[in-house]
């Protein structure tokens, strides 16, 4: 039955003919007309591995987050899989004694990672493994490079980077990821990927990565956050904008199969100016320091946990990511299985 009209005079006229709020008038309708989605498809789900059997640590200071020997992990695998998510993205906590300036493990083909990879890609062949290159889980001083004099080797990196992602497409990574942010190195690994015949292992560049005090719960995760200095010398000034597009047309022009912004949430708009510039899928890092706000909110009654990482993952896709990497990967599939998602 229609609406009776008031008998209080409307300021509106009423031969007004565009009324928005008639597309807002049922769920069902909402969703008819919504113009953007958060699907299971679009989500990358992180995880760390650590040595040793049967172990499942919950990192502190993220709950609901854990470092997983090789075993559990792939029980953890299996499950996201079934769940519906299609790709992984591996982080190593890598043992004290196996670290070095050079970080050498890192390349080491009997390493964690690679037997990690292999392991992965024999129990579930289907879903798509991305491996992190970078050298700070490796490394002694906490860097993403080699150090000398107090200062990050950039060509030096490169060179140890190349053999990082050569050793991780041998073990069967689908993506590597370089997120170091060292100059050249997308570049360096794409040919050293082609000429050794790797030629369907994509890169996933760390195209825009700032130096943001949003990863300190990470750090914690992998035991690597830097022993001296910080990282602005090679990861971005968070006052710039320009800056993320140089970086993204340099990786794309030295082969970048997709690019990715880090932190997301605190960087919307990089990540709107970024999907303007390129053709290429645009990737969100929905990153541990984001996590962990929500979690402790949530923990004390603050917010409520489901509708607030749906309103930030959803923020994403509007300002133009085509996929989140995100430890709310698992849940948010959980709940598309067992409920419809409403905003």
């Amino acid at each position: 039955m229609p609406v009776q009209a008031s008998s209080v005079e409307s300021p509106v006229s009423l031969s007004i003919t565009q009324r928005p709020r008639r597309l807002r008038r049922t769920g069902t309708l909402r969703r008819l007309v919504r113009e953007n989605t958060l699907g299971v498809e679009d989500l990358i789900y992180p995880l760390f591995v650590t040595e040793g059997q049967d172990l499942e640590q919950e990192v502190p200071s993220m709950p609901g987050c854990y470092r997983y020997s090789l075993d559990r992990l792939l029980t953890e695998v299996h499950t996201v899989w079934q769940l519906g998510i299609g790709a992984i993205a591996l982080f190593p906590l890598i043992d004290d004694h196996k670290k070095d300036n050079a970080g050498t493990e890192s390349y080491n083909p009997q390493g964690l990672v690679p037997r990690a990879i292999k392991a992965i890609k024999e129990a579930c062949p289907e879903i798509l493994v991305i491996a992190d290159v970078a050298l700070d889980p490796y490394s002694s001083e906490g860097h993403d490079g080699i150090v000398a004099n107090g200062q990050i080797l950039n060509d030096e990196t490169v060179a140890v980077l190349v053999k990082q992602a050569l050793m991780q497409a041998e073990a069967g990574a689908d993506f590597v990821a370089p997120s170091d942010m060292m100059d050249g190195r997308i570049g360096a690994i794409r040919r050293a990927l082609d000429a050794e015949g790797w030629i369907n292992v994509g890169i996933l560049a760390y195209s825009a990565k700032y130096a943001s005090a949003y990863y300190g719960p990470f750090r914690d995760a992998l035991d690597s956050a830097p022993k001296f200095g910080d990282k602005k010398t090679y990861q971005m000034d968070g006052a710039n904008g320009r800056e993320a597009l140089k970086e993204v047309a340099l990786d794309i022009c030295e082969g970048a199969d997709m690019v990715m912004v880090k932190p997301a949430l605190a960087y919307l708009d990089i990540i709107c100016r970024i999907r303007s510039h390129t053709n290429l899928p645009v990737v969100a890092y929905n990153v541990s320091g984001e996590y962990a706000m929500v979690k402790a909110a949530a923990a004390r009654g603050w917010i409520d946990e489901e509708k607030v990482v749906r309103e930030t993952l959803i923020s994403m896709k509007r300002a133009g990511a085509d996929l989140i990497l995100t430890y709310f990967a698992k849940d948010i599939a959980q709940q598309l299985h067992t409920k419809r998602i409403e905003f």
